[in-house]
């Protein structure tokens, strides 16, 4: 029997995060979903408290990428969903995205992910508030916050996510194309997302969902966002509190997206925008003590360009690039 849907959760681990979203996936999963744990360098034993759930385990820590690009292909589903360990579904959040793939231009489906309190499940009204929201009535909505209403991306060279930290308003709660889609909680097209690659290994964690949404515009994909699918996150919980090593990756990766995906001619056009916003990043960093590890980053994406740029080319047996643009808007059609 054919697989509808696989939800593979990579986790470093935290077992309270990981039984937590353990427990609201195999509540709401529709019937005949696979859900894979990679543990990356732990054991995963929390994964053996879930009959039925899949656990594969990676010998040492290898990073969100590699983590991820394991449970892919360790997936069995027509749909992927990536979730990471510090999320929580709720209720018909698969079922809302998995209708989207019936137009076979969408390569992948970004939820709306709602903040949820760090504290523990237990003590966490608010997000638990957000987890009973069905349908389309925006009054419980209201008292939520925005993670991540898809993602957008700006030629000076930085991803983002739209409505962060905004509180839910109609405006948001239309489907619609977008850049992007979190890999918090990103579902794709299996077969098109092993055709363009999956994530970037030497990327670790940080940027690899930008770096990929790129490719699967390139390979004739659209990215759509879907209101009606809901997913609760715990930002930053999954791979640890950002430090001076994470934050060199991170200011590496989002260097060598730039690098990576832009075309000549638009790396040129970009260009001026592109320095405007690395003085404008620097300056925060200084601000923040964080000057170095930040500017250790870049330059170790500037030692890449040749390679980055040689990537760049290769790209074109996905197709042509897709011209940059403003990503806020485009609704998109239920028809």
């Amino acid at each position: 029997m054919s697989v509808r849907l696989s939800v593979v959760i990579p986790t470093c681990e935290r077992h309270d995060l990981l039984r937590a979203c353990l427990r609201s996936v195999v509540r709401h999963a529709p019937a005949g979903t696979e859900i894979i744990v990679v543990a990356d360098g732990s054991p995963g034993a929390v994964a053996h408290e879930f009959p039925g759930v899949r656990l594969v385990r990676l010998p040492r820590r290898r990073g969100f990428c590699v983590a991820a690009n394991v449970g892919i292909a360790a997936a069995g589903g027509e749909i992927v969903e990536l979730l990471n360990d510090d999320t929580e579904v709720t209720g018909g959040w698969a079922d809302a995205a998995l209708a989207c793939f019936a137009d076979s231009r969408v390569a992948a489906v970004a939820p709306l992910v709602l903040q949820q309190p760090a504290s523990g499940v237990a003590s966490a009204p608010r997000g638990l508030e957000c987890s009973t929201i069905q349908g389309a009535d925006a009054t419980p909505l209201a008292k939520c916050t925005i993670d991540s209403a898809g993602d957008g991306y700006d030629s000076g060279g930085f991803g983002h996510k739209l409505g962060h930290r905004e509180p839910v308003s109609f405006a948001r709660l239309r489907r619609r194309e977008v850049f992007g889609a979190s890999a918090s909680s990103a579902f794709y097209r299996h077969d098109l997302l092993v055709r363009v690659g999956g994530f970037p290994p030497r990327f670790g964690a940080y940027f690899e969902d930008v770096d990929l949404a790129f490719r699967l515009h390139r390979a004739g994909g659209i990215v759509v966002f879907e209101p009606a699918s809901r997913v609760l996150h715990r930002g930053g919980s999954s791979y640890g509190r950002p430090d001076r090593r994470l934050l060199e990756q991170q200011s590496c990766n989002e260097e060598r997206v730039w690098w990576r995906n832009l075309s000549g001619r638009e790396i040129l056009r970009a260009l001026p925008r592109h320095v405007a916003v690395l003085f404008a990043k620097a300056a925060r960093r200084w601000r923040e003590g964080m000057l170095l590890p930040w500017t250790i980053g870049r330059l170790r994406a500037w030692s890449e360009i040749g390679e980055s740029r040689r990537h760049q080319r290769q790209l074109a047996r996905l197709g042509p690039a897709a011209p940059l643009r403003e990503w806020q808007v485009a609704p998109l059609s239920r028809g």
